[in-house]
């Protein structure tokens, strides 16, 4: 049927080296470890860990980094694998492409747009809010948004994606060499974090390291707000305890998040098959250990109950609590410098995954024209930064954040079924790495993927029904029939039925 029709490899791998439709290969390892660390620290190193501190873990969430990051581990795995046989653009979706089939594949690519938009949007917004904050330690009263014509716009988000799409369009060693000095500068201020906070820490703050557990007041009468999985089973959500450990490492799992970004820029990286998956578990391992020294210095420094009663908790919660003020003004240096390198890893991906959709036909394909000097898709690349710039400057773009997170689960469940997919299809395919016990781990990788999305909002599914619901609309009247492969299949079928000449 033509709906799970299946791009072969070979004309994946073709298709990375056509004439102005191909990428240049320019990334080795330094540049995806990078390209990891840029993209998964951000703000939520100095946030996501005392909210799930505060409100869940209790201490053990430098457990539940752990649990979250092996977690990570083991789709990132899958990733790896895919990208070191299949190293062109896409990421998931060119790997469901080969795999699941084109339906499949237009509904991943479709929620990776998803994931990317919203998040290069929501943290563009975040930059220019936390740029005026950054002005005032300075003490310039500088506003983050301006009255034209009656709309209330937000200017940072235009200036930082204008700034990076530039970068972008003139070449992605350029980007990845500029974001480079951005994510040395926000990870120096997090070690410095960490060693400044280190002498603040008392033992007696680590005990119990488990807190008793005990019902969250109030959480489950709003079905909108409560997760699914509470909706369906009627489960009170879990504070402290075991369950709320494993609350809390739901939680934390998106500060991992990003890292399937990196393997959508496979087709621009020297010896895909080495330096793949060589950088990309460079950079989570490097992750992994900066949010657990956090998790470990935040938890130290004050009572788990100290970040439970503040209304926003944060790493600047803990040093104020202690009497170093100071530290919130380097804390909101680090939190710009991180967002900086997260929205230009952002816009690359974004326009990736657009480049692959496009050039097979599931998308205009006069969209994935690259250019002759220096083979960067300028079109896809300039449209992409104009959408994030304005859902970010002109709308209220924080109603959805979930959404990031239920499109990149998304992508990496089908990733990890697509594994074991391809190993019964293709025995022969050479793999530069391969998942361990597979199908047991992709399979545990799926399932721990799918448990995630159980625990997000009602109303975060219902929104994501609704995109997919669009999505499907836009396959249907313009995706299905001007495909590539589709196109092919139908020019094979005609000279099949031609008849032999006499």
């Amino acid at each position: 049927m033509s709906l799970w029709r299946t791009k072969s490899i070979e004309d994946s791998l073709a298709d990375s080296h056509l004439e102005h439709r191909s990428l240049k290969r320019t990334l080795g390892t330094w540049d995806l470890m990078v390209m990891g660390v840029a993209v998964a620290v951000g703000a939520g190193i100095f946030s996501v860990g005392a909210r799930a501190a505060g409100d869940y873990a209790g201490p053990s969430v430098s457990l539940a980094f752990v649990l979250a990051a092996i977690t990570c581990a083991l789709a990132i795995m899958c990733y790896a694998e895919f990208a070191s046989t299949i190293p062109v653009a896409g990421s998931a979706y060119t790997f469901t492409y080969a795999t699941l089939g084109e339906l499949l594949a237009w509904i991943i690519g479709w929620d990776l747009i998803l994931e990317m938009l919203t998040a290069a949007a929501v943290i563009a917004k975040y930059w220019g809010i936390y740029l005026s904050l950054v002005f005032e330690l300075w003490g310039w009263n500088v506003p983050d948004t301006l009255n034209l014509l009656g709309l209330q716009v937000s200017w940072g988000p235009f200036v930082i994606v204008a700034v990076f799409t530039t970068l972008l369009v003139l070449g992605t060693q350029l980007s990845a060499r500029v974001g480079a000095v951005f994510t040395i500068i926000k990870v120096a201020i997090v070690l410095f974090v960490i060693v400044v906070g280190a002498f603040f820490v008392k033992a007696e703050n680590y005990s119990p390291f488990i807190p008793p557990a005990r019902p969250t007041e109030g959480g489950s009468g709003d079905v909108w707000t409560q997760s699914l999985f509470s909706f369906m089973t009627g489960a009170a959500p879990a504070q402290y305890g075991v369950f709320g450990l494993l609350a809390g490492a739901s939680l934390v799992f998106f500060a991992f998040i990003g890292f399937d970004v990196v393997a959508t820029s496979a087709e621009e990286v020297k010896d895909p098959q080495k330096n793949l998956p060589r950088g990309i578990f460079g950079g989570l391992a490097i992750v992994t250990v900066l949010y657990i020294g956090v998790s470990l210095v935040l938890t130290g420094m004050v009572p788990y109950t100290t970040l439970a009663e503040a209304e926003d908790p944060s790493l600047a919660t803990a040093f104020v609590a202690v009497g170093a003020d100071w530290a919130a003004q380097v804390i909101s240096v680090g939190i710009l410098a991180g967002l900086t390198t997260v929205i230009m890893v952002l816009l690359l991906g974004l326009a990736r995954v657009l480049f692959a959709m496009s050039r097979d036909g599931l998308l205009p394909r006069s969209l994935s024209v690259t250019s002759d000097k220096r083979r960067t898709p300028v079109r896809i690349q300039i449209i992409t930064g104009v959408a994030v710039a304005l859902l970010a400057g002109l709308t209220d773009v924080g109603v959805l954040e979930e959404m990031i997170n239920i499109g990149t689960l998304s992508a990496f469940v089908l990733v990890s079924i697509a594994v074991v997919v391809l190993r019964k299809k293709r025995p022969d395919l050479k793999r530069a790495f391969r998942v361990p016990w597979s199908p047991f781990l992709p399979i545990l990788s799926a399932v721990l993927c799918l448990w995630l999305m159980l625990n997000l909002t009602t109303l975060t599914w219902v929104r994501f029904l609704v995109w997919l619901a669009l999505g499907l609309i836009i396959y249907f009247a313009y995706g299905r029939r001007h495909s590539v492969l589709g196109q092919q299949n139908r020019a094979d079928a005609v000279i099949a039925q031609k008849p032999a000449p006499e």
